[in-house]
């Protein structure tokens, strides 16, 4: 597990410190939510790329949470993040230690996509491409 007390900002993006958290549950719903075993979810409502290795040896595939297409990312179950970022543009990219990576962009439409965690901090991609973040010593609109 991570060692720092939260997530930290840079110029265009935030580090998520999720690092060494474990995917200890999966629900599908119209969502992918993966839950940490730390107080932190990851709630995924746009479409998300999920692929293992390069793209030279294993081509993305495409996961679509609103018609339950999500049978690949079963194989993150009990798997370790290794880097969370959420970009102000409004992706979120996560790395894990079974060499997955995924990948959700924000939707036009609505919030894509959402990470909670502990002492309030929530990031939520917003409609369009932008970034909302709040933490604990800040309440939500």
């Amino acid at each position: 597990m991570s060692t720092e007390e939260g997530p930290v900002e840079h110029e265009d993006r935030w580090i998520l410190n999720l690092r060494g958290m474990r995917v200890t549950k999966i629900s599908v719903d119209f969502r992918l939510v993966l839950i940490l075993d730390s107080g932190w979810e990851v709630t995924l409502e746009a479409p998300v790329s999920l692929s293992h290795g390069t793209a030279h040896t294993s081509p993305s595939e495409l996961l679509k949470p609103e018609s339950q297409d999500v049978a690949a990312a079963l194989a993150l179950f009990g798997a370790n993040v290794v880097s969370a970022v959420a970009f102000k543009s409004g992706t979120l990219r996560l790395v894990f230690d079974t060499g997955h990576l995924l990948t959700c962009s924000s939707d036009p439409s609505f919030e894509g996509w959402q990470v909670t965690g502990t002492a309030g901090w929530r990031f939520v991609a917003l409609p369009g491409g932008d970034l909302a973040i709040w933490s604990g010593s800040a309440c939500p609109p």
